[in-house]
């Protein structure tokens, strides 16, 4: 669209990209609309351009956009305009004839483009901070979002952190906690944005290579994941971790339905796993404060959505 008047808007998990020196270098690549999956109807609707759909996360469009849907790849809607080849000049005609896009302020300036080699970078830098107890305990929070007031729980759960300690955030999930300003240690941002759901292997590779530094495995770092899950994807990457031989999970804001009492026996003899339950009471045990033994603090037991 370079040169065409049009300009390009991600949604959603597609932010990252606005953290790739190729893409970032296009000025005509103009910012994010959107925070998880769920708004996309009614963030589309208020939205008057066309609309390329690229991957998973989709619901069924709305009759005030269905007419500007485009698809391609593997993905398809009911009546999407299918783009082939890499061709989009049927989009950006069709662009160019609907009305322009109002001038609006965004809500808030987020920061992105924290991948594994840039935060490996500063390896360093967050092994003196760790030592010297400047930073107590890493925190990835994040995973696949769901619109019911459960989801409050990574919110207030990452407000209530002790300023010595550092969020890292992926996939939808992110936009629960993304707009929260919770500063630096010392040149190190509090919150740091790893990307998509696919990103998650980033996250891996970032706990790995900080193992490794350490002489310590995974499971013996200051580390503690506290997933939300949504759907089968979200379970898959639920899987992985498990696979790699990752404990001490924990996940939310409910107990996924497949989970009966053979595979909840199994997620918690070997790999102890936890349901998210209260806010303070969850990070005393996190940081070491009490035992999981403690009244209120009972290993994963199986709840309704």
């Amino acid at each position: 669209t370079e040169g065409t008047g049009v300009n390009v808007y991600t949604h959603s998990e597609m932010l990252p990209a606005h953290g790739y020196p190729e893409l970032k270098r296009y000025d005509h690549l103009a910012g994010n609309i959107g925070k998880a999956w769920f708004d996309q109807r009614q963030t589309f609707s208020d939205f008057t351009g066309p609309i390329l759909v690229t991957t998973n996360c989709i619901v069924p469009p709305g009759d005030a956009y269905k007419d500007r849907v485009y698809v391609m790849d593997p993905v398809n809607v009911e009546d999407g305009k299918r783009v082939e080849n890499y061709d989009f000049s049927e989009m950006i005609k069709h662009a160019q004839e609907l009305p322009e896009l109002p001038e609006a302020e965004g809500k808030v300036t987020l920061t992105t483009g924290f991948s594994a080699p840039v935060i490996l970078s500063l390896a360093p830098r967050i092994r003196e901070l760790v030592e010297t107890g400047r930073i107590r305990h890493f925190f990835l929070v994040g995973g696949c979002d769901s619109p019911f007031m459960t989801g409050k729980y990574f919110r207030e759960f990452v407000q209530k952190l002790p300023e010595d300690t550092v969020v890292l955030t992926l996939a939808c999930g992110k936009y629960r906690i993304n707009d929260l300003d919770l500063g630096d240690i010392e040149g190190i941002p509090r919150v740091i944005d790893l990307g998509q759901c696919n990103d998650a292997i980033d996250a891996i590779d970032v706990a790995v290579a900080l193992a490794e530094m350490f002489g310590v495995g995974v499971n013996d770092l200051p580390l503690t994941l506290v997933v939300s899950w949504m759907e089968q994807k979200a379970a898959a990457i639920l899987w992985s971790l498990l696979a790699l031989g990752v404990k001490g999970i924990y996940l939310g804001p409910v107990a996924p339905a497949w989970v009966n009492d053979d595979i909840l026996g199994v997620m918690v003899d070997r790999y102890d796993i936890r349901l998210v339950g209260d806010v303070e009471e969850d990070i005393r045990v996190m940081l070491g404060d009490v035992t999981a033994e403690e009244p209120g603090n009972e290993v994963m037991g199986s709840s309704g959505a």
